[in-house]
């Protein structure tokens, strides 16, 4: 077998070897009956138009089957647009209003901004006007401790000085000891008496006016630091609402920004639009 294959026959011997079989196939057939040939070709003939019955058959069923599934797949295939269209004009009502809706945030942002910066300025001119009163506050207690000190320095000198003038004079020093305490004389004395009670009187008022000044002095002053800490109470309240204004601004626009994004539907990739402006 291996050799028959591995044979090389020319081709014209092979159109040789064609020829002289159909030569002999011819005579054999013109010495055959004509009879049966006619019946055995006959046969074949029939045979042929079975097998052509049958493919024509097959290929009509073949188109039937192929009518419906072509059928099928044009219904599935409307269903299936129709269900698209639909979802394109939902699609399309949606971006409307997510584009309607993005406006209208758009603006209540501007809106916003616009009262966050009235409010900014405001709340800086405030915080200004506050910080010169506390500032002036600060200047005008500072002044009011110098001065306080100053007069207890000149009261205490003055008193010093009093003193030196009550033991220097010789009725005094008999009526007012060295830490100026009174003391009773031994022996009383119309005209003595008389005079060292408007001394004791004078020196009594004067002494009466210093503590009064210096109390108000200390009023003034404790007056001073109680409206400073009021104003620096205003002052970090003022703070606080303009941190809790700058937060709430902050937190109603990422999630106008989160919304806006999150009910809008996919779209097909577009060019990118130019930056909006920075928030103030």
């Amino acid at each position: 077998m291996e050799q028959a294959c591995n044979i090389k026959v020319p081709t014209k011997k092979l159109k040789k070897y064609e020829r002289e079989y159909q030569t002999m196939r011819e005579s054999q057939l013109q010495q055959e009956d004509p009879m049966d040939r006619y019946k055995r070709e006959n046969r074949r003939l029939q045979e042929a138009s079975m097998r052509l019955e049958q493919e024509n058959d097959d290929l009509a069923h073949e188109l039937v089957t192929s009518k419906i599934a072509l059928r099928n797949d044009l219904d599935q295939a409307e269903d299936k647009a129709d269900v698209l269209n639909k979802e394109l004009l939902l699609t399309k009502q949606k971006l409307v209003e997510t584009e309607e809706e993005k406006r209208k945030q758009e603006e209540e942002t501007a809106q916003l901004k616009e009262v966050f910066r009235k409010q900014l300025e405001k709340a800086e001119s405030e915080i200004k006007k506050t910080t010169a009163i506390i500032a002036e506050y600060k200047q005008i207690c500072s002044q009011l401790s110098t001065r306080l000190e100053k007069q207890q320095a000149a009261s205490k000198d003055e008193l010093e000085v009093v003193k030196g003038k009550v033991m220097a004079c010789k009725h005094c020093s008999e009526i007012f000891s060295k830490e100026g305490a009174l003391k009773l004389p031994a022996v009383s004395m119309e005209n003595k008496g008389i005079e060292v009670d408007d001394e004791k009187d004078a020196l009594k008022k004067q002494l009466r006016e210093m503590e009064l000044e210096l109390a108000q002095t200390k009023l003034q002053l404790v007056e001073a630091k109680c409206k400073i800490q009021e104003l620096e109470h205003q002052r970090g309240a003022l703070m606080n609402e303009i941190q809790a204004a700058k937060n709430s601004w902050f937190s109603k626009t990422l999630n106008s920004i989160k919304t806006a994004t999150g009910t809008q539907p996919p779209q097909q990739p577009q060019p990118p639009l130019p930056p909006r402006e920075g928030s103030t």
